[in-house]
């Protein structure tokens, strides 16, 4: 069902420049239709667990024609009906095998968040209520809690919200906050997390442990299997997640605790972030004076624009900006000549777009080794790095170069830390007294 999501927004999009008697026959509705009555029927379920969603789906996309808007909280009740139809049908089947199953909708079991629609944040009253229900309903009638992923209620509006893209992982973790579980699993189509993209390399290998730090980095500058936000929950409640493989249930997958031996870790894994944007700000008058990066930064705050990465030196400042978070694409243009505009109040700005941010996350205790390694390789393919950030992650070291030179980089970088072999030689093991090369087995 997982193109499901992609079709409802498209199916929205469409309804907008439609007319209302052509919202019924939007090709993506059609698809969706066609998708989940044809499951339900393959599987054996009553059709009736998905047909009033349909109609009522079918009766959004005519309003939203009608009104010629689609607004964030329009967007995120249409991206709702199909997490809410999936879990209908997934919780049918299971009690028509024998396995007694109850199906919930997230924002009526206790997801309370705020009204941030496309990107709401999970508050602090939805842990007890989430427990409160389940137990409940668990100990008057034991059945298979089945719950809709990345949902939650606002809790001024009391409209669906969304987590953002991915976010089922947050609802996993959640859960599993809120009922104190000794471990949370979160199932995929891969072995685990790997060490780079297998699409951009097919000899990356699965990364059989990580620590919340690390997951979380490489979450937000890249990698695609699991949420930016999801590890928080499972950090503070100090559970054990472990990433699986839904087609291959045999690997043993990757296991991510709060802290592991990082003593012979070099380079965890490698992560690319496209469609990166990159300002060099530039400014005499910085040099010794005070509030200037305030001012910088006060100027991204107040257009509500999130940065990524930073460098900074005595008159200059260099930043990334991921404005495909942040904006329509239509918009993007028009939003970073305002953040130009503004920027240049106070300095020289040259915004630099088709940039790619490269993350080596490891042992930054090993950042000259890593540096070293990495820069020969890069200067090897005759790779100009542009940017270089360093020192607030204890596990990242993120490198900007230009967008069309990052996967031959993720190659080359690959081949040189996971399959050379000879990073161990280079390692000394701490403690061992007399300074002298011992060593050690890199893990992965």
């Amino acid at each position: 069902m997982g193109k499901t999501t992609n079709n409802l927004l498209l199916a929205g999009d469409k309804a907008v420049s439609c007319g209302v008697s052509l919202a019924s026959e939007i090709e993506e509705l059609r698809i969706i239709k066609e998708l989940h009555l044809r499951t339900v029927k393959e599987l054996g379920v009553d059709p009736s667990v998905v047909s009033s969603f349909l109609e009522d789906l079918e009766q959004l996309l005519k309003g939203i024609a009608m009104m010629k808007e689609l607004t964030l909280r329009t967007r995120d009740y249409l991206v709702s009906f199909g997490e809410c139809m999936s879990s209908r049908i997934f919780s049918a089947y299971l009690n028509k095998i024998g396995a007694k199953a109850r199906q919930y909708d997230a924002f009526d079991v206790g997801f309370i968040t705020t009204d941030d629609f496309t990107n709401a944040d999970i508050l602090e009253a939805t842990y007890p209520a989430v427990a409160k229900r389940l137990y409940d309903d668990w100990m008057s009638d034991p059945a298979i809690p089945v719950v809709t992923g990345f949902l939650g209620k606002g809790w001024k509006t009391c409209a669906v919200t969304t987590l953002g893209r991915g976010g089922s992982d947050l609802t996993a973790t959640t859960i599993g906050k809120a009922l104190g579980l000794r471990e949370i699993q979160v199932w995929k189509d891969v072995d685990g997390v790997l060490t780079c993209d297998p699409t951009i390399y097919k000899r990356a290998v699965p990364v059989p442990y990580l620590t919340f730090d690390e997951a979380a980095e490489l979450a937000y500058f890249g990698a695609q299997v699991l949420h930016p936000q999801s590890m928080r929950p499972a950090r503070e409640g100090d559970i054990p997640v472990r990433v699986k493989n839904s087609y291959n249930p045999k690997a043993p997958g990757t296991i991510i605790t709060k802290a592991r031996d990082m003593t012979g870790t070099v380079l965890t894994s490698i992560v690319l972030k496209r469609n990166v944007t990159m300002l060099d700000i530039v400014s005499t008058r910085m040099l010794g004076q005070v509030g200037f990066l305030a001012k910088v930064f006060s100027i991204f705050e107040e257009l509500g624009i999130s940065v990524d990465v930073v460098a900074t030196s005595e008159v200059s400042l260099s930043l990334t900006l991921d404005p495909s978070k942040l904006w329509s694409r239509e918009l993007i243009q028009q939003e970073l000549d305002h953040v130009v505009e503004e920027l240049e109040k106070i300095a020289v700005v040259n915004l630099l777009r088709r940039r790619a941010i490269i993350s080596l996350i490891g042992n930054v205790q090993h950042s000259s080794l890593i540096l070293e390694k990495a820069f020969h390789v890069l200067r090897t393919k005759g790779v100009n790095v542009q940017m270089i950030s360093q020192g607030a992650s204890k596990v990242n070291i993120s490198l900007i170069v230009n967008e069309d030179e990052a996967e031959r980089c993720i190659e080359a970088l690959h081949r040189a830390f996971f399959e050379s072999g000879d990073l161990s030689k280079l390692l000394i093991q701490p403690g061992s007294g007399n300074g002298s090369p011992v060593p050690v087995n890199v893990e992965n």
